[in-house]
């Protein structure tokens, strides 16, 4: 299930990358704002880049942000601090059809990406479709994406 992009659907999107993504990122942030979506940048000067991933994470599980894209040098990294926060589930995507399942199967709020793995042109696709996407919470996904969340509040 998809939504068309637009300002009738736009999102509240928070990037944050290590440094040696910035200019990735940099790349990307007007093309997320030319579908029409609002973006806040909350960094890329912090060389400890699980600093950057947790508080977008976090700004994004705590409803702040509707979703967040984080970039490092292979997405592995941000993806793996990025899910240590509770209330996010990030994705590390590497092709369009990824990009598509994150958010119709897994409902991830977070996505990661390798600026060093991956070109700018095949990101912006990648965001394009992920943007693009809605969860549909009657899909046969349901009960997976349920455990995840149950799992996760049984670990508190």
């Amino acid at each position: 299930m998809t939504r068309p992009t637009g300002r009738e659907y736009f999102m509240k999107i928070v990037f944050g990358s290590d440094p040696n993504a910035d200019g990735f990122k940099k790349q990307l942030i007007p093309y997320v704002e030319s579908l029409g979506h609002e973006v806040t940048d909350l960094g890329s000067d912090d060389p400890i880049y699980a600093n950057v991933a947790f508080r977008c994470a976090k700004a994004t599980a705590d409803g702040e942000y509707d979703r967040a894209i984080l970039l490092c040098g292979t997405g592995i990294g941000m993806s793996i601090a990025a899910n240590k926060v509770p209330g996010a589930y990030a994705a590390c995507i590497h092709d369009v059809y990824q990009a598509q399942r994150a958010e119709l199967s897994n409902h991830a709020n977070v996505i990661t990406m390798g600026a060093q793995v991956i070109g700018i042109e095949l990101a912006k696709a990648m965001v394009k479709e992920y943007l693009s996407c809605t969860y549909d919470p009657e899909s046969r996904s349901k009960d997976k994406v349920q455990r995840i969340i149950d799992f996760e509040k049984e670990q508190k």
